[in-house]
């Protein structure tokens, strides 16, 4: 499984590169605080929207702290998607919430 730091993803939006990344958590937790320009799909509707997602373009998964965004990591993975888990979720995370 990819995998990529919280620090490493801040410093690429920082340089202002265009990261497709997908909160796998729930509504209210994502309601909490947000990294700017996420999509939002909980874990447990993923296998229900694959179809919103394209195999041949990158995506970050992200959630609190990782757990649920390796599942999904995992999930994307073995059906063929570019995907990349961020380590330490939100927790990690110290750049720009909404």
């Amino acid at each position: 499984m990819k995998e990529i730091t919280a620090k490493e993803v801040q410093q690429a939006l920082e340089q202002g590169q265009a990261i497709k990344l997908i909160d796998v958590r729930e509504v209210n937790e994502v309601a909490s605080g947000h990294i700017p320009g996420i999509i939002h799909i909980p874990l447990g509707l993923l296998e229900f929207r694959l179809h919103e997602l394209k195999k041949n373009e990158p995506y970050i998964m992200v959630c609190r702290s990782s757990a649920r965004s390796a599942q999904a990591t995992q999930f994307l993975a073995d059906r063929g998607f570019d995907v990349t888990n961020m380590l330490g979720g939100m927790l990690a995370w110290e750049g720009e919430v909404q």
